[in-house]
């Protein structure tokens, strides 16, 4: 306890009072002869600390977006950022301006007729042997097979589903 020439702060009250209705046996609070004026002391302090701890928590809340919204300020009127955001996007245009450029020169178009001929084989390719596969796996019941060179190879046996196809009715 401290001496009566110094002032205790709310958080100090409701602290020493919190500690004094925990030491005290639930029966004392249900007796309203018993601890009454302790019990109601100790909620008026723990409401006055929760008064003081919410206003200062809007405070710095407000101080906060105050200071978030200068930061934005500051990046918004800064001259030389402002320019140079400019000329990046000028660049960001032109680069796109060159990429339409390119993408209809014929060498470009010669290369995309490739890629999609190559795909196309890849995909008659990638079903013939996955038929084969399948085939080998219902004959052996291994998933692996052995190369000329004396290597083996392992695959995997999946099944997939497909759309329902609509029946004329």
């Amino acid at each position: 306890m401290t001496d009566d020439t110094t002032l205790q702060s709310g958080d100090d009250l409701a602290a020493a009072a919190l500690s004094e209705a925990s030491q005290a046996s639930p029966s004392s609070f249900t007796n309203p002869t018993i601890n009454s004026a302790a019990l109601a002391e100790t909620l008026t302090s723990l409401q006055n600390v929760i008064e003081r701890n919410a206003d200062e928590l809007d405070r710095i809340k407000e101080e906060m977006q105050i200071q978030r919204e200068a930061l934005k300020n500051v990046f918004e009127n800064d001259a030389q950022l402002s320019e140079v955001s400019q000329e990046a996007a000028a660049v960001t245009q032109k680069v796109k301006e060159r990429k339409s450029q390119i993408q209809t020169s014929p060498e470009i178009l010669q290369y995309k007729t490739k890629i999609g001929e190559l795909t196309e084989q890849k995909k008659e390719v990638e079903e013939a042997l996955n038929n084969h596969l399948l085939n080998l796996f219902q004959i052996t019941g291994t998933k692996t097979f052995d190369t000329m060179s004396g290597r083996q190879r392992e695959f995997s046996v999946r099944a997939s589903l497909k759309g329902n196809k609509k029946t004329a009715e």
